[in-house]
């Protein structure tokens, strides 16, 4: 039971850090819409090894960036220039992993000829481009709210709905 607890908890984490912290959100999005166009490029196994650590690498970066800090901010409420260089430096991570993980993909995905395909998939299918609008718009809101965000808004409306004290 407290093998299957410690997944409780580290998922946990993960959601804290996606509710929290906008760069974790770009991170994310970022992740699903490479992975999602991955497909056009027929990466091997390998490819697909090394996408997936990249990946993770970043994600883990942006979680023990959050760590450092929020036991920063727990240990020095106020300016404390320590604290301004070990969250530096906690950042400094991520950006680190984040630039590596750009080489990694114009490693995997720069192939011009590719590029040209899925231009023409998608002129060939104006639905398909409907539903990548459509899904951009919604990252972008997801990014920008955060799930929280959406949520406290989509209660406001609700709320404002039920009460007749919308502005008209």
């Amino acid at each position: 039971m407290r093998f299957l607890k410690s997944f409780q908890y580290a998922f946990r984490g993960i959601v804290y850090c996606v509710n929290n912290e906008r760069n974790m959100r770009v991170h994310t999005v970022a992740a699903l819409y490479v992975f999602a166009f991955s497909f056009f490029f027929g990466l091997s196994r390998t490819g697909y090894a090394v996408l997936g650590l990249t990946v993770a690498m970043v994600w883990v970066a942006e979680l023990f960036n959050t760590v450092a800090e929020e036991l920063s901010d727990l240990v020095a409420p106020s300016f404390n220039p320590v604290v301004r260089i070990v969250k530096d430096m906690a950042s400094g991570g991520v950006l680190v992993c984040a630039a590596f993980s750009v080489l990694v993909g114009v490693c995997l995905f720069w192939r011009p000829e590719v590029f040209a395909r899925i231009a023409a998939y998608f002129a060939a299918k104006p639905a398909a481009l409907l539903l990548l609008a459509a899904v951009t718009a919604a990252s972008v809101v997801f990014v920008v709210l955060g799930p929280l965000g959406i949520r406290d808004r989509v209660r406001h409306r609700k709320r404002d709905g039920k009460d007749g004290d919308r502005d008209g």
